[in-house]
């Protein structure tokens, strides 16, 4: 059995479906050759669950691939352990340092670097960055990485390679920051040698990979005939993107053979994971608030309305298309086409409500990019407009017909008191809008009087009278 040679923090369902995948077949991919020790140690930050599933099967599971007409197994044998930070984070110190591990992966969520969306700074308010700063032990993911690359540094050891797998725009190098931001606060020398000798290369990933249900693992165990206690499931497409920047002390063996299995390295990600986050990410959150609102429970079910089919191509063709530059050998038109056949896949249950999560850390990265370049350019952008308003509803915590909405977001709190306490919807748009941590100032002063439109419409009509208006 190959030895670990990765750490990843926060091991989920996406990366279980997505770059363990990958990284397993790059190990085969290399044989009995030297630098094929790329077992994977997963660390779950909160919960044991991840570790109380797998370990009683040896950490192997499966993943599904439900295609739009069939579905294929695998069993994934790529895991070596799950550690749970909360419970012993000693023993995921000592992992981190060991010098087996050349690089660290993480699929922490938005929220999970604690920063600020905004700026991409670190957040040192943060409760969980304030414990770190005081604390040996972290509990945060940058507590972790900092913590651990430490322990290295003390005793000779080139660093591990930071290679993040979350949708943010220029990923690595905003890891980066928080890393020497939080570094500098706690040993200069430490920032400095971070940013010499360390290496965080910037990536684009892209697999939908819905919520597994209780149901998924009934139906899993009754056509294969043994219990899964933690399948994957996911779609057929895949594509990783990864800019091929690894720690120099390793040489040869900085990485595994990523590139044999289908991975694309490159010497700059942005316009790869621009693309995907306007494209993919961004039309996934519109269609998620407004579908959500409008009684739509999944993605597939939101497209295959003809209103919403309409909504989505039109977002792609008038506002999110003329903001991006094609990444090269790449129609964006044959791109959105290929994204709307995934999305009507009936195959991935990809519910509204799941991707709808987060939408404060989500933002200012899938959509008001966009905003902002589309503005600076003279163009108008109402569908877009629209889904902020509609996130807006979303987060004051009820539906238009006054149901409860379960919000789950960092912020959830503070945004539902501020549209309670708001002064009609006018008041509820400005106070959402003088959110910092998600609105620049200039852009919400410019974004105002469409997004209090919006606002007003959903409310009055409704969001299939409000749609139909836009085309």
């Amino acid at each position: 059995m190959a030895k670990a040679g990765i750490v990843h923090l926060g091991l989920g369902a996406f990366f279980r479906a997505f770059g363990a995948i990958y990284i397993e077949e790059a190990m085969k991919a290399s044989g009995s050759a030297g630098g094929d020790n790329w077992g994977i140690i997963g660390v779950s930050l909160q919960s044991p669950r991840m570790h109380d599933q797998l370990a009683p099967q040896d950490f192997v599971y499966t993943a599904q691939e439900l295609g739009p007409e069939d579905e294929t197994l695998r069993q994934v044998e790529i895991i070596r352990d799950v550690l749970v930070a909360r419970e012993n984070p000693e023993a995921v110190l000592a992992a981190m340092a060991d010098p087996a591990i050349r690089i660290v992966t993480l699929t922490v969520t938005e929220k999970g670097y604690c920063h600020d969306p905004a700026t991409g700074r670190l957040n040192a308010t943060h409760p969980d960055i304030a414990h770190d700063l005081k604390a040996a032990q972290p509990v945060s993911a940058p507590g972790y990485l900092v913590r651990a690359l430490a322990r290295r540094k003390a005793a000779g050891v080139p660093p591990f390679t930071v290679l993040t797998c979350d949708n943010l725009p220029d990923n690595g190098r905003l890891v980066r920051r928080i890393v020497l931001d939080l570094a500098e606060r706690l040993d200069p020398d430490l920032a400095t040698w971070i940013e010499a000798e360390g290496r965080f290369p910037a990536t684009m990933v892209d697999r939908i990979v819905p919520a597994t249900k209780p149901e998924d693992v009934e139906a899993l165990a009754r056509k294969t005939g043994r219990y899964d206690a933690a399948p994957v499931m996911h779609e057929p497409f895949r594509q990783w993107v990864v800019e091929d920047d690894f720690v120099p002390a390793y040489g040869t063996d900085a990485r595994p053979d990523l590139g044999a299995v289908g991975v694309e390295l490159v010497d700059s990600v942005t316009v790869f994971e621009h693309m995907k986050l306007r494209m993919l990410n961004g039309t996934h959150s519109a269609l998620a608030y407004l579908g959500y609102l409008a009684g739509h429970e999944t993605i597939a079910e939101t497209v295959a309305d003809p209103l919403f089919a309409r909504f989505v191509k039109g977002l792609w063709r008038r506002e999110i298309i003329p903001s991006l530059e094609a990444p090269p050998g790449t129609d964006l038109e044959d791109y959105a086409d290929a994204l709307f056949a995934r999305y009507a896949n009936p195959g991935i249950r990809h519910r509204t409500w799941q991707i709808a999560m987060d939408g404060s850390q989500k933002l200012p990265q899938r959509i008001l990019g966009t905003v902002h370049d589309n503005l600076a350019s003279g163009r108008s952008c109402p569908g877009l407009c629209l889904a902020i308003a509609a996130w807006m509803i979303y987060v004051g915590g009820t539906d238009l017909g006054g149901k409860p909405i379960d919000v789950r977001d960092p912020l959830s709190d503070r945004l539902k008191s501020l549209v309670r306490d708001g002064d009609g919807d006018a008041g509820k748009v400005d106070a959402l809008l003088g959110v910092t941590e998600i609105f620049d100032a200039k852009l919400a002063a410019a974004l105002r009087p469409s997004i209090t439109s919006a606002y007003a419409a959903l409310k009055a009509d409704g969001v299939r009278n409000t749609i139909g208006a836009l085309s």
